[in-house]
C-alpha cells in the first residue's frame, strides 16, 4: 500500500479493505475445502487427511469468528 509523502499508516487498521476481503475469502473457501477433504479422509480412512483437514476446518472457522466479532 502507498501512502502520500509524509503520510502515516493508521496503527488501528494497517491493511487495506481489498486486502481484509481477500483473507475472508480464502478463509471461507478453506472452510469448503477442509470439508470436502474431512469427508474424504474418513470416507477412505486415511488418518493424515482426516487430521489436517480438521486442523484446516478448525484454523478456518477460528480466524471467521474472530474476524466476525472484530477481534482482528
Amino acid at each position: 500500500m502507498r501512502y502520500l509523502e509524509g503520510q502515516e499508516p493508521d496503527p488501528l487498521y494497517p491493511h487495506s479493505e481489498g486486502m481484509h476481503a481477500m483473507l475472508s475469502l480464502t478463509m471461507g473457501l478453506s472452510v469448503f475445502i477442509a470439508i470436502v477433504l474431512l469427508w474424504l479422509g474418513i470416507k477412505g480412512r486415511v488418518m493424515w487427511l482426516t487430521w489436517w483437514s480438521g486442523g484446516l476446518l478448525l484454523c478456518s472457522l477460528a480466524y471467521l469468528i474472530a474476524d466476525f466479532v472484530n477481534w482482528i
